[in-house]
């Protein structure tokens, strides 16, 4: 059972900055609402639901009294960097069931000019499966890069492989003006920059910025009038990975679970996407998500980001705006996979663009890999 073409993207924008210390995160949620609205030709009148994450508990109704917005329909469902992708699906079910007909997804974080620590801090949150490991005092990376070295231990993989991912997305950030770093770089950069977790080098990590965004989701008989051509939801799907009662698989992902879910629910094929946008908090989690979605075979990830075919041009390109790693990473880069994937299915890309763009995927990751973490799967068509 799918949205049959019924619901569609009908407005997206991405938020320019990368470092707004004049600014709070509410004022960034609603410039970014306006960017989305006025993309889609809509009002703040017309909206009746709204999606929010990254806020407090409940944040989202303090949104909503500042955007002085009225819905009949909340979701602050938060699942880490995955939300906002999860997100778009939620208000496809939503607005099919009759819950609601403009939905309205915001973000908005100032990560870093408030100098919060994404990645690198504890990251744990006390919850009762925590005691067993925040004992011994891992971090987000920390985790991360104990998936990295299991998945070099057991496939083989190399650091100069991993740094294809840095690199690709750098050349495609040189793509993008509003991409917080630009300058290209080569595998060795890679490899000489600092070990922050080994074995991830500084470049195999994502950036921190602030930055924001917004995302429109209606009917598609309500869009049929709109300013911008409709981008269709064509499946979406979500899952979680965790330890298993104590058989953790530090190389598996939900995005094995939630991939084949909305590729079926699109009525898509590998050969038929043209290009991914994945949640790239470190290089290891682009090889490992491509795998897992089944782009290539479990421990051949390593070989498939290597010799151009995630790259512009290649068979397989992925995040054209520079990712995580180079363009933007306020914290939860979920919202960013969707808004660029649009853009490309709309044609709006310029020299990034990837030709006759017709079938997007985007996966979003949150929390942590080896320990617990949630997986969304986001298959999009252009009209």
């Amino acid at each position: 059972m799918g949205f049959g073409r019924q619901v569609v993207i009908a407005g997206v924008y991405e938020h320019p900055t990368r470092w707004a210390p004049e600014k709070t995160q509410y004022r960034i949620h609603a410039e970014s609402a306006r960017g989305a609205l006025a993309d889609a030709g809509l009002g703040i009148g017309d909206v009746d639901g709204y999606f929010t994450s990254g806020v407090s508990q409940m944040g989202i109704l303090s949104l909503a009294d500042y955007l002085n917005l009225q819905p009949r329909f909340l979701d602050s469902t938060s699942i880490g960097g995955s939300s906002f992708v999860a997100h778009v699906t939620h208000a496809a079910a939503a607005i099919g069931a009759g819950l609601c007909e403009v939905a309205l997804i915001t973000y908005g974080s100032t990560a870093a000019s408030e100098r919060f620590a994404v990645g690198t801090g504890g990251g744990f949150g006390g919850d009762p499966p925590d005691q067993f490991e925040a004992a011994y005092g891992p971090t987000v990376v920390g985790a991360y890069a104990l998936a990295a070295q299991r998945h070099m231990h057991a496939y083989g993989t190399t650091s100069e492989q991993l740094a294809q991912v840095a690199v690709t997305t750098r050349r495609h950030a040189g793509l993008n003006p509003a991409a917080k770093f630009r300058d290209p770089i080569a595998v060795d950069d890679v490899l000489a920059s600092r070990i922050v977790s080994a074995p991830l080098h500084l470049l195999d990590c994502c950036i921190i910025s602030d930055g924001g965004g917004a995302i429109v989701v209606t009917t598609a008989e309500r869009a049929r009038d709109l300013r911008r051509p409709p981008v269709y939801v064509l499946g979406g799907a979500e899952a979680c990975c965790h330890t298993g009662a104590g058989h953790r698989d530090l190389t598996d992902m939900a995005a094995s679970q939630s991939g084949p879910r909305a590729m079926s629910m699109a009525g898509v094929g590998h050969a038929t996407v043209d290009m991914c946008m994945i949640y790239d908090s470190f290089t290891i989690t682009v090889v490992m998500t491509l795998e897992a979605l089944g782009f290539c075979g479990r421990g051949e990830g390593g070989a498939f980001v290597s010799e151009g075919r995630i790259g512009l041009g290649g068979a397989l390109p992925i995040n054209t705006d520079g990712g995580g790693l180079s363009s933007n990473h306020p914290g939860m880069r979920g919202i960013f996979l969707v808004i660029e994937a649009v853009k490309q299915l709309r044609g709006e890309c310029g020299v990034r663009q990837v030709p006759d763009c017709r079938i997007a995927l985007c996966h979003g990751t949150g929390g942590t890999l080896g320990l617990r973490h949630s997986g969304a799967t986001l298959v999009l068509g252009r009209g």
